[in-house]
């Protein structure tokens, strides 16, 4: 852990892994009664599920959802703020947020124990798939690779999208990230075989625990359970597989939720292995950064 950070080796991290519904007062009464049997169990930070407060709406391009979004500050933070400063924990929020009139993102934000905003992430990396519709809605961020400095450390919170980019975890680590953190939204498609759905999760958790091994880093992933239907009917909606992941900076597995399941899970982080880890391995030493001009480039031709 960074020394200008440090102030414990151990936290405990609670993520919540919940199903939605189309009723957003519901699915906010269920976060914080989640949030709060994370905290009475001892955690400290919090994280949460991409998009937590509504059913994952990118399904269909329907201009009437812009209204979802929501300005920060605004009721998201004012409400979860009150319940930080309540409980003394850190919260990684995950929000539409509106920018300004036709200007949107997707937005993490990371209160402080106190209620504060400690700083937010726009969504980067923005997909645009069938039932993933996110282009229509979200503007790419424009904050770049910052980690957000917190009283527990500094935290890498990237989202969802994001995952499938070494370049963005490796940019969080390098700026001195002390762990990463992906709110996430990930499913199947119903029509997919029972062994592609497979390969496609396996894969996810490959990726999540490369990060944390290229960069010394704990990852933390927590993703949105249950089946949302395709409004349009197109598809037959997204079943999000869960599989909520807690990595140590080897790649271990500290924790994984199932596939199916609502879980409340807190876990054990024990940021001082960065540097043991980091010591045994010393990727960042040995990089050739007057080498890799070209990753700049799109492709090379």
């Amino acid at each position: 852990m960074n020394n200008n950070n440090a102030h414990t080796d151990n936290i405990l991290v609670g993520m919540v892994q919940q199903s939605n519904t189309a009723d957003i007062r519901a699915n906010i009464e269920k976060l914080v009664a989640n949030i709060r049997d994370c905290a009475s169990r001892g955690a400290r930070l919090i994280v949460l599920q991409e998009l937590h407060n509504s059913l994952y709406f990118c399904q269909t391009e329907n201009p009437q959802l812009f209204d979802l979004a929501e300005f920060v500050p605004g009721p998201s933070t004012d409400l979860f703020g009150a319940l930080s400063k309540e409980l003394g924990v850190v919260l990684v929020l995950s929000l539409f947020e509106k920018r300004a009139p036709g200007l949107y993102h997707n937005t993490a934000l990371v209160l402080e124990k106190d209620g504060t905003i400690a700083g937010k992430y726009r969504k980067m990396h923005i997909p645009e798939d069938p039932a993933y519709y996110e282009k229509f809605y979200f503007t790419p961020g424009d904050m770049g690779f910052t980690p957000v400095q917190t009283s527990l450390g500094k935290l890498g919170i990237l989202v969802c999208w994001d995952q499938w980019y070494p370049e963005a975890a490796r940019l969080m680590a390098l700026a001195g990230a002390d762990m990463l953190i992906y709110p996430t939204a990930i499913g199947w498609e119903s029509s997919d075989s029972d062994e592609e759905k497979e390969r496609q999760r396996n894969a996810w958790i490959f990726a999540q625990k490369g990060h944390a091994v290229y960069n010394g880093l704990p990852v933390i992933a927590v993703n949105r359970v249950g089946h949302e239907l395709d409004p349009s009917g197109q598809t037959g909606g997204i079943r999000f597989w869960g599989s909520s992941l807690a990595v140590g900076p080897q790649g271990e597995t500290i924790s994984q939720s199932s596939t199916g399941a609502e879980e409340n899970i807190v876990v054990e982080i024990n940021l001082k292995r960065t540097e043991n880890v980091r010591r045994w391995w010393p990727f960042l030493r040995d990089r050739r950064i007057d080498a890799y001009g070209d990753l700049t480039k799109r492709f090379i031709d």
